[in-house]
């Protein structure tokens, strides 16, 4: 095995200009991250200088077997963790032969709310926290937990040290490191209340690169995870009962909330957030149901209200933003398992576009 990490390890610049280009796409359950590799003759750092590429999308429930073709369009660079060197990963997204985007391309739908003007000048950052659980491969168990049984309540596995508290911090730390690497603006992680879920923060981040980045950190924690044969779960709630589920809060701000007299601002752009909350949360993730239950520090799914510092609450405002009189927010309604390109646009375009 030690020749095998040796040839994995290898420094390719030594022999050759050649690259390797890890082109990532998003799958037809929404969810499923897809990629290949491809040779180009040297270092690019450009997505519009790379080619364009196309796969088998009968084989990803994205096309039928008689006209299989789905394009592959080159969208953002990161460097690579795995291979190092000039090597890069490239986040894609998906179109037809005739270039037009697949229903399962999120990212282009996204792209227009953010190219529009009004959305261009207010400068939207965005900040997401990532939740996930890590379970055991083939009993599909957290992480830590007995076999088919379950460990203390929560309550001593939020940030926690020590070998009974805190299960996986190996992935985590390696996942970490491995998005500082590849450039992504990871911004922090640590353990969450349900022993073996973890959290990673990723922003602030403009516009659709937070979309960009939360599905490159993804994909190297998917490719982490599979190295170590554990399995990686992005469902709401992965066990039913007194457990907390799994979510994807999303901090948001735009120039004017940033800026003094942003407060109104905010609780403006909320107002109207809750004009549409059922449009939201249709859009926020599936079996997001089983994780808004008004219990576990969550808001009812059919309950819309926001408040300070109450993690309780559909949105919440942080006490420095009040203090200060301008800030951001937090939208904790999206699930884990959410679209990053579906609800920043989507918060982007309720708040900015829509008129109340």
């Amino acid at each position: 095995m030690s020749l095998v990490s040796d040839l994995i390890n290898l420094d390719l610049s030594d022999s050759t200009k050649k690259i390797i280009a890890e082109y990532i796409w998003i799958g037809g359950s929404g969810m499923d991250i897809r990629s290949k590799a491809r040779t180009l003759p040297g270092p690019v750092s450009d997505p519009s200088k790379l080619p364009k590429w196309n796969y088998d999308g009968s084989s990803t429930n994205q096309a039928p077997g008689e006209d299989s073709e789905v394009i592959l369009y080159p969208q953002a660079i990161f460097k690579d963790p795995f291979r190092r060197g000039n090597n890069i990963l490239v986040i894609c997204d998906t179109y037809t032969p005739a270039g037009e985007p697949i229903p399962t391309n999120k990212r282009a739908a996204a792209a227009k709310i953010f190219s529009h003007p009004d959305v261009v000048a207010e400068v939207t950052w965005y900040g997401i926290e990532q939740e996930y659980t890590l379970l055991q491969k083939d009993v599909n168990w957290p992480l830590g937990w007995p076999v088919g049984g379950f460990p203390g309540p929560q309550g001593p596995y939020y940030c926690a040290a020590g070998a009974d508290k805190a299960f996986g911090r190996d992935i985590v730390d390696a996942h970490y490191k491995a998005c500082l690497y590849a450039g992504i603006n990871i911004s922090g992680i640590n353990g969450e209340v349900m022993p073996g879920q973890w959290e990673f923060q990723v922003g602030p981040s403009v516009g659709i690169s937070a979309g960009d980045e939360v599905w490159a950190a993804r994909y190297i924690l998917e490719r982490i995870t599979e190295i170590a044969g554990v399995v990686l779960s992005f469902d709401p709630k992965p066990i039913q009962g007194d457990w907390n589920g799994a979510g994807a809060h999303t901090n948001y701000s735009t120039k004017s909330m940033r800026e003094d007299g942003g407060y109104e601002v905010i609780k403006k752009a909320i107002n109207k957030l809750g004009l549409r909350h059922k449009e939201h949360i249709a859009a926020y993730g599936e079996g997001n149901e089983r994780r808004l239950t008004g219990r576990h520090e969550t808001a009812d799914i059919n309950t819309f209200k926001w408040g300070v510092a109450n993690r309780g609450a559909s949105i919440r405002v942080g006490r420095d933003t009040e203090k200060a009189g301008k800030g951001y927010f937090e939208d904790r309604r999206p699930a884990s398992n959410m679209d990053p390109y579906v609800v920043t646009s989507m918060i982007a375009e309720t708040t900015l576009l829509l008129k109340a």
